[in-house]
């Protein structure tokens, strides 16, 4: 069990706080990292695109011009793909891009990606996030106070009263919140720093465990 400190708003000291090594302190996996990430990106495709085929481009109804004695190669329609606005062989058509990876190789990740953010100092526990109002100001002050860099993710419990805390960062340009319940692997690896409530903490140990 690797300890921890643990601050508060105003970025002091107020205690410390066990991390489970099965979870926090393995040797990060790489293959499953890159499956993760690049399931989460595929499920972001919206895979809207779409060409027309021959059979579905206007015109072409009729023979171009006569079989022989012209000179030229023989045509059947003016929408074949070979011609100008004609269709588009094999081309892209609408389709659902998202998959799932095994669980097991998820979970996995998820060790993965919070081990390598304690592996690399960039990861903090704040006791808990109290705002009595949503203030952009206040929350900013809170980021100033913890000195949290650019592009950081809080990670707030699910049970937590964080409805003003989302209300504040949400202005906060490179701020993400997100509850225990939502933690993945691209934003934890995308994130500069990350700060877990110790609330939220103990649920991912409990959910990973």
């Amino acid at each position: 069990m690797a300890l921890i400190d643990v601050i508060n708003q105003k970025g002091e000291v107020v205690g410390s706080v066990e991390l489970n090594d099965a979870i926090f302190a393995i040797e990060p996996h790489k293959d499953a990292l890159y499956e993760a990430v690049k399931m989460q990106q595929a499920g972001k495709r919206q895979g809207t695109h779409s060409v027309k085929g021959r059979s579905e481009v206007s015109g072409g109804g009729r023979k171009p011009y006569r079989q022989k004695g012209t000179g030229r190669a023989r045509q059947g329609s003016i929408r074949a793909p070979q011609w100008r606005g004609g269709g588009i062989v094999f081309g892209p058509t609408p389709r659902d891009y998202s998959y799932r990876i095994n669980k097991k190789v998820r979970r996995l990740a998820l060790k993965s990606a919070l081990s390598s953010k304690v592996l690399d100092k960039e990861f903090g526990v704040i006791d808990q996030i109290v705002l009595e109002a949503p203030k952009t100001k206040e929350f900013a002050a809170i980021v100033d106070a913890i000195k949290a860099p650019t592009k950081t993710l809080f990670v707030v419990g699910v049970n937590e009263e964080t409805d003003n805390t989302y209300l504040s960062a949400r202005n906060i340009p490179d701020v993400m919140v997100m509850n225990s319940k939502g933690i993945n692997v691209y934003d934890l690896l995308n994130a500069n720093h990350v700060f877990m409530t110790a609330a939220a903490v103990k649920e991912v140990e409990e959910a990973l465990a």
